[in-house]
């Protein structure tokens, strides 16, 4: 299963890689646009549970990493505002 990674920058400036064992993600954001944290936590969400259920129907089990990833991400975007914008950055394979 190829793994993806993806970077983003949150609306204070920082820039943060995050990880998917799946390419899954490409279906959920488009590299250059700006996401409202609103809109890119549960895009997010979709996504990465996405990739997590992907790798149980391989495995047997859910990916740790992926849902790990998630939770930071939420974890994260509740410091902002939710009209505050991630800017997805790009996907790097």
């Amino acid at each position: 299963m190829p793994e993806l990674r993806f970077t983003l920058r949150w609306p204070d400036g920082v820039r943060e890689t995050c990880y998917s064992p799946s390419t899954v993600v490409r279906e959920h954001f488009v590299a250059g646009t700006a996401y409202p944290v609103a809109e890119f936590v549960p895009r997010c969400r979709r996504a990465l549970t996405a990739a997590s259920e992907r790798v149980r129907a391989v495995h047997g089990h859910p990916c740790s990493l992926a849902l790990g990833q998630l939770a930071r991400i939420e974890a994260a975007a509740a410091r902002y505002p939710a009209d505050a914008t991630v800017l997805f950055i790009s996907f790097q394979e």
